[in-house]
């Protein structure tokens, strides 16, 4: 059954949606005699914009969208991020902050048409470009190929996502024009048409032929990524040549409508490195020369969001690159909702082109203050193991996977204990560089310190015979873009202590969300502590907020590493020492107001400072790389940790 039309729009918008015909006489095609796009027979140009709604709580979707409306946008774009719906196989979730059927009915309540972009792969900066981690219980699997095993994942998924998604078609009465198979498949090394025309076919099979279907690919990436039948698009940003990209996709693509799919206001940010930004001039001189041109265009991103939980995705390129929690984007429309002088000066290019809504923008959200607060010790991880696995742990001689232990995301602790004394400082390493991604190293429960990915971290360890030596491994986000390949997470190779091999393991996977959500709520018991520990270790405490608050930001000076909870939920990652991003969004709804209770949990990795306190501000700090560590990076012989990174993809 189609979707309802709503039954009021807000007063300021200019009707789109609701004035145009009914299903069955809708239509949105490719006008290539006249280089255009058509909505129901008469020439349209769509000018859109990204957000994903898997970064932005429920709550806060219908302004987020409202305000793109209000900028003059007509379209929204967004992904649907497969392991956001099929946690495990056969197991769907479509509830609360993944309904994206609700999502759909907001952009429409908001008179924005949509280009939907469903993979299955998806990049976009997060955790394995959408793809199921379970994916890799199948070490052997192929990803992005015609592998049987994978093939088959994907078709179960489609038959799932896709029928929900017919009625939302636009000649179906939903706001839906068009829709993406796979994404940026150029930039994969793949090259399989096989691959291709069976996501193609599959797309036809279940969605009909009347739906726009388009690919979109970097400028190097068109050969490998457009397939006769989809309609292909391109991607690039104000820095690049418009001229020449647009030249180039017209050998792919003689006739129709110039499209860019993925036009960048911004840029993505990595730990250990500035903070992107992209000049105002740049961004809006370079929509203006593209809409002269007839083309349309969608703004990547308009509104970015941020990467709760563990949701971050991580790069490649000859070093491992985790992005951060803040997916601000330097976008149009701030991590918080606000609008920025980018926004006002792309809403004035885009009124040369076409109408746009009346009416002035909201102005930004009320902004708190708040501290600072003390937190108090709860204690080391290692004692609420029993909490945190309840289960108990995995045995094998060798240390095993996130994978093979049925981990996505968070962290797994791996122990073992040693066969022998050691009686001076000994090296301990992990070969091939096999330590996906981060081991905070522990004997008989007192912090040794930290091996990294990609790191010439040194760690010496000593022990008498029969000492535990504990590993928390954590994953800092599979690989989105880049090689791709399968990235597997955990000790892949055994630990080697001078010239022993570690074996004997015991692997705990680690629920610490629930941990934080349902067990210490119950106040755990205290234990008296003598000293301030290091390594991992939880802090918390409790604050009232007098009146109505607002957004804020989450500071935490002095502290170095680790994961903070507000009310049970998960916030995401902080990273001090590394930056820039030193500030964690706080949007209003997570918190209680008028004096109710609030909890803040921290489960900081390393150290904590002489004063475990934490601040609420009003305004973010995202560009403070106040520690390069990174330039001890395994190829820092080879390549400047300083030198400009150019990563495309999204």
């Amino acid at each position: 059954m189609a979707p309802k039309k709503p039954l009021c729009l807000p007063v300021l918008l200019l009707p789109l949606l609701t004035l145009l015909p009914q299903a069955g006489t809708r239509s949105f095609v490719v006008d290539r005699e006249n280089d255009r796009f058509l909505l129901d027979g008469a020439p349209f140009r769509y000018v859109s914009g990204s957000l994903h709604y898997f970064r932005v709580p429920r709550v806060l979707w219908a302004d987020r969208l409202f305000k793109m409306r209000m900028s003059g946008l007509n379209t929204v774009q967004f992904y649907v991020p497969w392991n956001y719906h099929e946690p495990e196989p056969g197991v769907y979730n479509f509830n609360g902050s993944r309904d994206l059927f609700a999502f759909l009915n907001e952009a429409s309540i908001a008179n924005l048409l949509v280009i939907l972009r469903p993979g299955p792969y998806i990049c976009a900066e997060w955790d394995m470009g959408g793809l199921p981690a379970w994916l890799l219980q199948k070490p052997d699997i192929h990803l992005r190929t015609s592998d049987p095993d994978f093939l088959a994942a994907v078709d179960s998924w489609f038959k799932v996502l896709l029928p929900k998604l017919y009625p939302w078609l636009y000649h179906n009465g939903g706001n839906i024009i068009s829709i993406q198979v796979e994404n940026e498949y150029g930039s994969y090394r793949a090259c399989d048409f096989s691959y291709m025309r069976h996501l193609a076919g599959l797309f036809r099979a279940l969605l009909g032929d009347r739906i726009l279907l388009f690919t979109t690919d970097g400028p190097e990436g068109l050969k490998c990524g457009s397939l006769q039948g989809l309609y292909t698009t391109v991607d690039f940003g104000p820095a690049d040549n418009m001229t020449k990209i647009f030249a180039l996709l017209r050998k792919y693509e003689p006739r129709g409508p110039l499209v860019n799919s993925e036009y960048y206001t911004g840029w993505l940010d990595y730990w250990g490195q500035s903070h992107s930004t992209r000049s105002v001039l740049a961004v809006t001189t370079g929509l203006e020369n593209m809409l002269k041109l007839g083309a349309s265009v969608n703004m990547y991103m308009f509104h970015g969001g941020t990467n709760f939980g563990f949701w971050n995705g991580a790069d490649e390129k000859g070093r491992f690159l985790p992005i951060t929690t803040s997916y601000d984007y330097d976008a149009p429309i701030s991590e918080a909702g606000d609008p920025t002088p980018k926004l006002f000066a792309l809403r004035n290019v885009i009124s040369k082109f076409q109408e746009i809504p009346l009416g002035p923008l909201p102005p930004p959200s009320p902004k708190m203050m708040f501290g600072p607060l003390t937190l108090h010790l709860d204690g080391d991880l290692l004692a609420f193991l029993d909490f945190l696995c309840p289960q108990g742990p995995i045995r094998s001689i060798l240390p095993m996977s996130f994978e093979a232990v049925k981990q996505d995301r968070g962290f797994v602790l791996y122990r073992t204990h040693l066969t022998s004394t050691v009686s001076e400082p000994t090296q301990f390493w992990v070969p091939n560089n096999r330590v996906h991604d981060r081991a905070y190293v522990m004997v008989d429960g007192v912090f040794q310190g930290v091996l990294e990915r990609n790191m010439k971290h040194q760690l010496f360890l000593m022990g008498k015979v029969g000492a535990k030596v504990d590993i928390l491994l954590e994953n800092m986000g599979r690989l989105s873009f880049g090689s791709n390949s399968s990235d597997f997470k955990g000790l892949l190779e055994p630990p080697i202590l001078g010239q022993t091999v570690l074996t004997q393991w015991l692997m705990f996977p680690l629920k610490v969300d629930k941990l934080v959500k349902w067990w210490f709520p119950l106040q755990l018991m205290k234990r008296s502590h003598h000293q301030v520990p290091s390594g991992p270790t939880f802090y918390s405490t409790t604050f009232q907020i007098l009146g109505e608050g607002g957004d804020t930001f989450l500071f935490l000076p002095g502290w170095t590493k680790g994961q903070v909870w507000i009310n049970g939920f998960n916030l995401g990652r902080y990273w001090i020492k590394r930056g820039p991003q030193e500030t964690l969004y706080v949007p209003r709804p997570l918190l209680f107001y008028r004096g109710a209770l609030n909890k803040i949990t921290v489960l900081e990795l390393e150290n904590v400072p002489p004063r475990p306190q934490i601040q609420f501000l009003d305004r973010p700090i995202l560009n403070s790389t106040l520690h390069k560590t990174y330039i001890y990076s395994l190829l820092a012989d080879t390549q400047s940790a300083f030198e400009p990174m150019e990563l495309s993809g999204h």
